[in-house]
């Protein structure tokens, strides 16, 4: 959905302009990649010194061999040579483990939570056209009286309320949540570079906040504001506790 492009913002052209969720991934990634980039060159300032790290080697080793065996012999496995490849790396875990997962996650009441919009179980066979021996009862059913054909077709009572139960607990923010960017770890008070990298990287994440509102009420962009479209918040870094549709956790958060 993506082309590389060195003149486009991010380095690269989204196919669809209008696409939420890449055009407010790609603000969190920038954010998460330029605070990564400052911690690791603060830390390993010269190339060597990330080849040289026999720990953090044999950790990408047992990534690559271990964690993903399958894959293990495939060319595009990065190496950790510099600070720019690890930064790289570290980048990608920490935006799925964080954005990729709450953007998935957090917005399934939203579009769950009304069952009809999205039923978890199917009761009766789909109506099917006539064929040959003489055709489908259930369709001729279903044309005379649709909306009682879908009520049985839909999950019933209990099945709708344990799933809207379910995905209304998976969709929460608990209320002690640790957000993206929210917190400094104390450890980082104890470099200045690191802490005001850290404050960078906080800042700017209220920024993308503005940016994402201002983006919702912009009506020209058609798949995130207007008659019956939810405003995508899903990629807005902060939220209070419970179903809000948006904050982006740390790290995986159920």
């Amino acid at each position: 959905m993506a082309e590389e492009d060195p003149e486009a913002e991010y380095g690269l052209r989204l196919a669809i302009s209008d696409y939420p969720f890449a055009a407010d991934g790609l603000l969190i990634w920038s954010a998460i990649s330029n605070w990564v980039s400052a911690y690791v060159n603060h830390y390993y300032p010269e190339p060597s010194m990330v080849a040289g790290d026999t720990e953090l080697q044999a950790f990408w080793a047992e990534v690559v061999t271990r964690g993903h065996a399958d894959k293990k012999d495939e060319p595009w496995w990065p190496k950790l040579t510099d600070a720019r490849s690890l930064a790289g790396v570290l980048t990608t875990i920490i935006w799925v483990a964080s954005a990729h997962h709450a953007a998935v996650n957090f917005g399934q009441y939203h579009y769950g939570g009304y069952f009809p919009n999205r039923p978890t179980i199917a009761r009766t066979p789909m109506p099917t056209e006539p064929d040959v021996s003489g055709g489908s009862e259930r369709l001729e059913e279903f044309l005379k009286k649709p909306e009682a054909a879908l009520m049985e077709c839909f999950p019933s009572q209990i099945q709708a309320a344990l799933v809207m139960a379910v995905v209304d607990l998976l969709s929460s923010h608990s209320p002690d949540e640790e957000y993206l960017g929210d917190a400094a770890d104390a450890a980082w008070e104890e470099e200045a570079a690191v802490r005001a990298a850290f404050d960078r990287y906080k800042e700017r994440l209220r920024e993308i906040e503005v940016i994402i509102d201002g983006r919702n009420g912009d009506m020209a962009l058609r798949n995130r504001t207007g008659a019956g479209v939810l405003p995508y918040e899903f990629m807005k870094p902060f939220s209070g506790p419970g179903v809000t549709g948006r904050g982006i956790p740390n790290s995986t958060s159920i």
